[in-house]
């Protein structure tokens, strides 16, 4: 599986990205799981209700398998001004989120995030590989391989059959 010729990563492990304090975070940690990977932005109009279905789905299902790993954004309308750390808070406070909320990134471009650049080389969208809005989501297997992409417009409880059947449960 894997992405294309254009990214020699072959799974989500072989990356090393950075918390919201600047951390290294191996990605290597989250061999075994499911993981549901979103470019996300608080003050977007999908915001609550994907924050909302985001919490409800690792709530339910984090004991099983599953991470989240929230990537704030500011490439769409400027619709996540603040720091990482403001990012971070925001969704912690406000969402009660349990899943790690990582350094803001760009989704988009000569310079997003190399672990965006492996997302969309193995899962374009409609319209090409680039990543059109906020909450764009991306569900990869245990073993690092992207399953498939969701646009904005799908809400994170919609892709919970997906969830079940990558965590063996369907």
């Amino acid at each position: 599986m894997g992405a294309s010729s254009s990214v020699p990563e072959k799974s989500i492990h072989e990356f090393t990205v950075k918390d919201s304090k600047a951390n290294d975070v191996n990605l290597s940690i989250y061999k075994g799981k499911v993981l549901l990977v979103v470019n996300v932005a608080s003050k977007c109009g999908f915001t609550n209700s994907n924050y909302t279905q985001l919490t409800d789905l690792y709530s339910k299902y984090k004991d099983k398998g599953f991470e989240i790993l929230a990537f704030p954004c500011n490439q769409f309308l400027y619709q996540e001004p603040g720091t990482s750390q403001d990012a971070e808070q925001f969704a912690c406070s406000r969402f009660k989120a349990e899943y790690p909320i990582f350094q803001k990134v760009k989704v988009n471009g000569p310079n997003a995030a190399p672990v965006y650049k492996f997302l969309k080389a193995s899962k374009g969208g409609w319209f090409g590989s680039q990543i059109k809005w906020n909450f764009t989501k991306f569900l990869v297997d245990k073993d690092g391989n992207v399953i498939r992409r969701y646009a904005t417009s799908t809400s994170p409880l919609a892709i919970e059959g997906d969830i079940k059947k990558a965590l063996g449960e369907s």
